[in-house]
């Protein structure tokens, strides 16, 4: 059996995009985080992918582009296997 992987996705420019595919990551027996540039969209596409990560139990982390942002993010990019930018 292969050794547990950590996922990152950020999302960047397609947030709700990366919420589907991390959800879909789920499947996999790999830990899922997520981060997100900036505030999460509002609505029924982003709120069912929501849903379903929080079933999941896969972190959310929204990252203020104010503050510091870019280190926080370098860190979990470290943090991590493997890290998809979407």
């Amino acid at each position: 059996m292969a050794e547990q992987k950590h996922i990152l996705m950020v999302a960047v420019q397609k947030p709700v995009e990366a919420l589907r595919m991390a959800s879909g990551l789920t499947l996999l027996d790999d830990a899922v985080a997520i981060a997100v540039w900036g505030r999460l969209p509002q609505g029924p596409e982003a709120a069912e992918q929501m849903e379903a990560l929080e079933f999941a139990d896969v972190p959310v982390a929204e990252l203020d582009p104010g503050t510091d942002a870019l280190a926080a993010l370098a860190r979990q990019i470290m943090d991590n296997d493997v890290v998809y930018c979407v």
